[in-house]
């Protein structure tokens, strides 16, 4: 049995209301959340240490551009190579 530490009403009320049912998965196991691991890897990679930035306040100001271009200017296999 998976037990939860992290506990949030807000993270219940969203997925409640969007209809959604969570999952969740093995501690310990990246491989059996692979899309979440690849993601952090891109992010990583493309947002975090893909350039230099002057201070943490440059890096988390720059994530919301980031998080646009990667969501519907970057083509993605899922979409068979197409922007979203």
């Amino acid at each position: 049995m998976i037990v939860s530490a992290y506990k949030s009403y807000a993270w219940r009320d969203a997925y409640t209301e969007l209809g959604i049912t969570p999952k969740k998965t093995r501690p310990y196991r990246p491989q059996t959340n692979g899309k979440v691991e690849r993601f952090h890897r891109t992010l990583t990679n493309g947002w975090a240490f893909g350039r230099f930035y002057s201070s943490e306040t440059a890096r988390r100001k720059a994530l919301p551009a980031w998080l646009h271009h990667y969501n519907h200017h970057r083509p993605h296999t899922a979409t068979g190579g197409k922007c979203p």
